[in-house]
């Protein structure tokens, strides 16, 4: 277990590979768009045959994304007590983001999820591969530059991004909240979603987590979370517009002037 945890330190403690893999994260985000303009993922709602196994979504959910947050938890552990209290104040509260983000994601929401569908064994695999790379990609990017803001700029840039990522954090939340009620309604049967945000947009979950990650993009100033943020934007932002698509398939009365994603816009 050791030798693994050193070669992940070799590996992402090097600013080059920082790099490469960012690069690659935003690759795989662009292929994802691209494809999901002839498909749907294979998960949830448009769950289908050929995926592999299926394993209940409460589980799913809560597996998947659990290297988010233990990861950079292992990776924290292994450093020194005088090399954890030498972080900067600006860095410790873009992991604590990070790591609020996934405790609930990990802990919170999968208990919220009524009704879900199975998630097949492909989608989730793949789910555990990115949480776990990006969790120490995240975490390295953060970590390993530990600059201090001085200049007015950098603070008026970082405040934004704070605040972006947690009204990010309430619309995403909120929206999910929503949509539970509603499943708890009517358990098993889909309806037209209201309330909040989605008075305007069909995905205002989606949206809020697009904003969330942009706002921690901006916060970091690090190539590794804009690149978490292109990917973020390019694999759940086209399932909004599926979704959109669904609700208007399936409901004659659904609202005309309601939008995908961007409210008054598309």
């Amino acid at each position: 277990m050791n030798l693994i945890l050193e070669q992940i330190d070799r590996v992402f403690s090097a600013p080059d590979s920082l790099k490469f893999v960012s690069g690659l994260m935003v690759l795989w985000g662009i292929s994802n768009l691209i494809t999901l303009q002839f498909t749907t993922a294979p998960y949830g709602r448009y769950t289908r045959p050929g995926w592999g196994y299926l394993m209940p979504a409460k589980l799913a959910w809560f597996l998947q994304e659990l290297p988010s947050f233990v990861v950079p938890l292992i990776i924290l552990s292994r450093w020194r007590s005088d090399e954890l209290v030498n972080i900067h104040g600006n860095n410790k509260i873009l992991i604590g983001c990070f790591l609020v983000h996934y405790f609930h994601r990990t802990f919170i929401f999968p208990l919220r999820i009524r009704g879900g569908k199975p998630i097949p064994l492909f989608p989730f695999m793949a789910a555990v591969f990115f949480c776990s790379v990006n969790g120490a990609l995240q975490t390295y990017g953060i970590l390993l530059p530990n600059t201090e803001i001085h200049h007015w700029f950098q603070k008026a840039r970082f405040c934004l991004g704070i605040i972006l990522f947690f009204t990010g954090m309430y619309i995403n939340i909120r929206s999910d909240s929503l949509l539970t009620s509603l499943r708890r309604e009517k358990e098993g049967t889909y309806q037209t979603p209201r309330g909040f945000l989605f008075e305007y947009v069909s995905g205002a979950n989606f949206l809020g987590e697009i904003v969330e990650w942009i706002g921690f993009s901006v916060a970091c100033y690090n190539l590794p979370s804009l690149a978490f943020a292109v990917f973020t934007l390019c694999n759940i932002g086209p399932r909004a517009f599926h979704h959109h698509r669904f609700y208007r398939e399936k409901f004659d009365d659904y609202p005309k002037d309601r939008k995908a994603l961007i409210p008054f816009l598309f």
